[in-house]
């Protein structure tokens, strides 16, 4: 399956084409907006793997994935934030299945009903979301919850290390909503709250506790209405280093009262500087899920589910949904037509020899209910 990834020597997407160079039934195209970066990758990864010049903003995409004969396009460069649905539009009419790793609320909550009618008119299949939200926050809860009769509450949190690869693109991601309100599903109902500004401690199974702020994820209100019943859903991103999330904070505060606007614009800046306190970090990072419910003998219950990864791996995590959902593709293991969320495409199961693979631990804990 002649694959292309966009945006392919990036943060994400280089990782992304590493990993497909292994699969014999995938034929890699490295692409991007500076040809040079795109072929020098793609040659540092062997001779079958191909470069090509893409700008995903020209109205001429259709038009260059037919001419490369593109079968399946991995679409990871963001921010996905203030995208709209030009992209994967462009990839449906040009006869191929698409994959992205978009992180942003409403471009993974609208992609179905702006892109499906096109997906299946070209009897293509179209992913959106194919990282660590939603694809293995879904596959973590679906297991957690197995066979229970209920999930109250999905509370969850991401701890990167501070001196794991940082992408502009998700710093921009981050700084888009800092300060932001945020509509969030507590108690079963919509309240605002704000993005970074409040501070909560959160417990992981092999890190110190770190303080999580607020995140604007798809997953906010994908949740409430994929898990029937959940009474409350929340996400926080937990810096290992106090000063970093302090800053952020105080920004949040800043944009809220108007004092600041449009923070992203600062990304750069931030995205640079913050290597200078890598110093009071580590390379270790992880993931935390939390559920409580009704079991299936009518008990209380609440499970949570951690992973840790070391030596700076963090950032495979949210590449690894993108990479099995290719593998399936292209092994003629999926038939489906259509546009979707990635909620439920993956079971947590199928994860496990990426985590191995990078030595990733996970724990699962049956905790007291609160």
């Amino acid at each position: 399956m002649k694959t292309v990834v966009l945006g392919g020597y990036g943060n994400f997407g280089a990782r992304i084409c590493r990993a497909l160079t292994q699969n014999p039934e995938i034929e890699l195209i490295v692409a991007g907006r500076d040809m040079q970066r795109a072929a020098s990758f793609a040659t540092s990864l062997g001779n079958q793997v191909q470069s090509a010049q893409i700008d995903c903003s020209h109205s001429n995409l259709t038009k260059t994935l037919c001419a490369i004969g593109a079968e399946l396009v991995i679409h990871t460069a963001g921010p996905f934030q203030e995208q709209g649905y030009d992209i994967p539009l462009a990839v449906a009419k040009a006869g191929a299945h698409y994959i992205d790793l978009a992180d942003g609320r409403r471009f993974v909550c609208d992609f179905v009903q702006n892109t499906d009618a096109v997906f299946r008119a070209n009897g293509k299949l179209g992913i959106t979301g194919a990282s660590t939200v939603p694809a293995l926050s879904s596959a973590v809860v679906d297991e957690l919850s197995r066979d229970w009769k209920r999930i109250d509450t999905i509370d969850f949190c991401i701890a990167p290390a501070q001196t794991a690869p940082r992408g502009i693109a998700t710093m921009s991601a981050v700084l888009n909503y800092c300060g932001a309100p945020i509509q969030v599903w507590q108690d079963a109902a919509w309240t605002t709250q704000y993005g970074w500004e409040e501070r909560v401690r959160t417990h992981f199974a092999r890190l110190q506790p770190r303080l999580g702020g607020l995140c604007d994820i798809p997953d906010l209100e994908l949740f409430p209405a994929h898990y029937q019943g959940v009474r409350s859903v929340t996400f926080r991103a937990a810096l290992e280093v106090g000063l970093s999330q302090w800053a952020l904070s105080i920004i949040a505060t800043l944009r809220r009262k108007n004092i600041i606007k449009r923070p992203e614009r600062f990304a750069n800046f931030l995205n640079t500087t913050a290597h200078s306190i890598d110093f009071l970090g580590s390379s270790l990072g992880g993931m935390v899920v939390r559920t409580s419910g009704i079991d299936a003998n009518g008990k209380p219950a609440q499970k949570s589910w951690h992973i840790a990864a070391d030596h700076d791996h963090g950032p495979e995590i949210p590449c690894m949904a993108a990479i099995l959902l290719a593998r399936q593709l292209a092994r003629k293991e999926r038939v489906e037509i259509g546009a979707y969320t990635s909620i439920g495409w993956l079971h947590l199961s199928d994860f496990a020899p990426e985590f191995a693979k990078w030595k990733m631990v996970t724990d699962v804990i049956d905790e007291d209910v609160i």
